[in-house]
């Protein structure tokens, strides 16, 4: 058992598993923001809305919802009750667990029994039960029995350490000489599981870590939008402020009013 309580040959792939409750009355809506993680909205009972932010279409009306990477933002809305289960993946863990590469669900967000049949039952099965324990532990149960069928295949083809790279600094160039390859062998590779460039999942990693160092600001009761920016590898406040216009849809400033430095439902 891992340090979260996570079995252990899970935790390189389950970066999440927690319930959420998008708040109280019969409707929640939340901003989904980018992240460099797949996640999994398990609604405990009604489904869930999803629209892209500034995306033409209608959205999808979906059971139990799996997002890809995604640079821009989505909204959710959930109608009756608002609580359910909250899962969120690691790149490797796609393919590890679900059978499938990241790269398949990169930009897109499908209905879980369409991209794994084999869970298609996992949302009645977890409305049966009784707790939060046991909802836990089915679902971990699931996730160790997908990791039986596809780990082995998908520890071959995952480039970890591409992504460790990429994670550690702020240029591909680098990333690529430190893995000893060139930035051409490296795009390919991480365009090829991730659906993303390797500079576009660079952005995610550092908006994710804004977001981060944003929440614990505001909770230390301090905004520190400057220090924010600085930390995270911005040039400046203007420019974590442009990011988040970007990918976000609104300023931190806006998002921490509405959505507020509360742990975070399903992104």
């Amino acid at each position: 058992m891992s340090a979260n309580g996570m079995p252990a040959a899970l935790s390189p792939y389950v970066t999440t598993l927690a319930a959420y409750d998008l708040g109280p009355g019969s409707g929640g809506v939340h901003r989904g923001l980018p992240s460099s993680t797949l996640s999994i909205t398990i609604p405990e009972a009604d489904p869930v809305d999803i629209a892209w932010v500034g995306r033409p279409g209608p959205g999808r009306r979906l059971r139990a919802a799996v997002a890809g990477l995604h640079l821009d933002a989505a909204e959710l809305r959930q109608r009756g009750c608002t609580r359910g289960l909250w899962l969120t993946l690691t790149p490797p863990g796609a393919a590890a667990l679900l059978g499938v590469p990241a790269s398949a669900l990169a930009g897109e967000v499908a209905e879980l029994a369409d991209v794994v049949p084999a869970l298609a039952d996992l949302p009645e099965r977890l409305a049966a039960c009784r707790s939060w324990a046991q909802r836990r532990a089915l679902v971990e149960r699931r996730l160790l029995a997908g990791l039986a069928r596809h780990g082995d295949r998908a520890a071959r083809r995952t480039p970890r350490a591409a992504l460790a790279a990429l994670s550690g600094t702020g240029r591909v160039e680098e990333a690529a000489r430190l893995l000893g390859c060139s930035r051409r062998h490296l795009s390919g590779a991480v365009r090829a599981e991730l659906g993303v460039t390797p500079k576009e999942y660079q952005r995610l990693v550092r908006f994710e870590a804004a977001r981060a160092r944003l929440v614990a600001a505001a909770r230390s009761g301090v905004a520190g939008l400057a220090d924010v920016a600085a930390a995270s590898g911005f040039a400046d406040q203007a420019h974590l402020t442009r990011e988040w216009r970007a990918m976000a849809g609104c300023t931190p400033t806006e998002w921490l009013r509405t959505e507020g430095p509360t742990p975070q439902p399903p992104r």
